[in-house]
């Protein structure tokens, strides 16, 4: 890719990702075309749909989450690695309003931009699951998919501004739910805040 090309992308990502913070994912591409003071061809030329430029936005994420999950497995004990993961993905997706809706989709349809992606993310949570389960330290009637599932209630929690000061509470009573031997209001590791 040229330089300029480069740039223009970039700037293009900058404005997206200001835009969707803002108003979420269903945000118009035409008010971030505009914002970005480009025309929408310009935009859809970068990224032909909302998906590919969702992708875009969201890849450095999704890999520094992906990561994070392989550090946890070898640095933390199976009952932590599980609750500090979860804690920083719940925070992220309330990053950007919407998202977990879209990477639930995705999930399902192998056509999407964002399918390997959440794919990915969804086999390392359950890689952090599977440890702490053979571990001892995490119920064994759960799996991957629900780790998911849940990861996008609580990230719905914290869209909810009523419910938003309630979300910390809510996600250590989920996190003692799927863990054998923790209990709702023990202190657990806090790597990440739930908004």
């Amino acid at each position: 890719m040229r330089a300029d090309a480069r740039k223009n992308r970039d700037h293009l990502l900058a404005v997206a990702g200001a835009v969707i913070t803002e108003q979420g994912v269903d945000a118009s591409l035409r008010d971030i075309a505009r914002r970005a003071d480009v025309g929408l061809a310009t935009l859809l030329r970068h990224f032909p749909t909302r998906e590919a430029l969702l992708e875009a936005l969201l890849h450095t994420s999704f890999d520094e989450l992906t990561a994070r999950a392989g550090e946890l497995e070898t640095s933390s004990s199976p009952e932590d690695a599980l609750v500090s993961w979860l804690r920083g993905c719940v925070a992220w997706t309330t990053e950007y309003r919407g998202v977990t809706v879209l990477m639930a989709a995705a999930i399902e349809d192998t056509e999407s931009a964002l399918h390997a992606s959440c794919v990915t993310l969804r086999a390392a949570g359950t890689r952090l699951l599977t440890r702490a389960q053979a571990a001892g330290a995490a119920r064994t009637d759960i799996d991957g998919t629900d780790l998911f599932a849940l990861i996008a209630a609580l990230a719905w929690l914290g869209d909810q501004p009523s419910l938003e000061p309630r979300a910390d509470h809510l996600f250590d009573v989920v996190t003692s739910a799927i863990l054998t031997q923790r209990r709702s209001g023990e202190p657990q590791e806090r790597s990440g805040s739930v908004r």
